[in-house]
């Protein structure tokens, strides 16, 4: 809303606006300063995230949009973890969740690599971290794969980059924990794209077969990948695809998990996490 132009104080009271002013100019300089320096440092800052007291389990959530609970109006499965997990253990589980939809695993590098970001100081704080990454990695080759068109030549230069990143990441996330007792539980994908009734309308026969072999494959690195680091990979393709109607379990984009799928997801990843929590550095299962 535009100001009307001031008008003159009365002479009686000029000593006191000027002074009123005076400190005002101070002031709007002194705030200027603060928002100089606010604008120059505050990419680079975060409010501190305190590490769980003892007792108590700190969850960090990190990948795409399976994580976020992304076309889901429901609980995301990081949340419904841990109040699985809480009523397990009985002790206090704050979850952080740093899902992002559309990221790969080159984008969760550069977040952990990020100083003071959000993303690496919940992961510095938490004793459970929860891994799903990966399958935008080949969004750029949807097409080809689901039309049939694309041999797994086509997607092999972003596989070896996938690879070589889950291993960084891993060991970005040991360096932000250093000697503390972390659980490291990576989840595969039941498919990289779509699947159930939405697969079948509008992907060629051959190319669900692709897709389903770029998934296997695509778990196949993470489940390796948890090996060499002493991670635990949970299993969730198997229990995605062997079930009654995997439609049932997915969003109606046929890309994302539903309620049902978030709440399949969080019940293996709670199978797979150690009762009692490790002790110990680098333990994963």
């Amino acid at each position: 809303m535009a100001r009307e132009p001031a008008r003159p104080p009365p002479a009686r009271r000029e000593p006191h606006q000027t002074g009123v002013i005076q400190t005002l100019r101070r002031l709007a300089a002194g705030l200027l300063v603060l928002a100089f320096v606010s604008a120059v440092t505050g990419a680079d800052t975060v409010s501190e995230v305190l590490p769980p007291k003892p007792g108590e389990v700190r969850v960090v959530a990190l990948g795409d949009s399976v994580t976020s609970g992304s076309n889901c109006d429901c609980a995301a499965f990081p949340q419904l973890y841990g109040d699985l997990l809480h009523n397990r253990s009985a002790v206090p589980v704050t979850v952080d969740n740093q899902g992002v939809a559309g990221l790969d695993s080159t984008g969760l590098l550069q977040e952990l690599d990020q100083r003071n970001s959000l993303v690496e100081q919940t992961a510095k704080a938490a004793n459970v971290v929860l891994l799903t990454i990966g399958a935008n990695d080949f969004g750029d080759h949807h097409d080809d794969v689901t039309s049939g068109q694309c041999t797994g030549d086509c997607v092999s230069d972003e596989y070896e980059q996938l690879t070589a990143n889950l291993g960084r990441i891993l060991s970005r996330v040991h360096a932000l924990r250093g000697d503390l007792p972390t659980t490291i539980l990576m989840t595969g994908y039941w498919n990289v794209f779509k699947d159930g009734d939405v697969a079948k309308q509008q992907y060629t026969p051959s190319g669900r077969i692709a897709s389903d072999q770029l998934t296997v494959r695509t778990n196949n690195a993470i489940a390796a990948a948890a090996r060499a680091d002493d991670a635990t990979y949970v299993d969730i393709y198997t229990p995605f695809e062997d079930s009654a109607d995997i439609t049932a379990l997915l969003a109606s984009d046929g890309d994302h998990p539903d309620a049902a799928g978030h709440a399949l997801i969080a019940r293996l990843l709670l199978a797979a996490t150690p009762n009692p929590l490790p002790t110990s550095p680098r333990q994963g299962g």
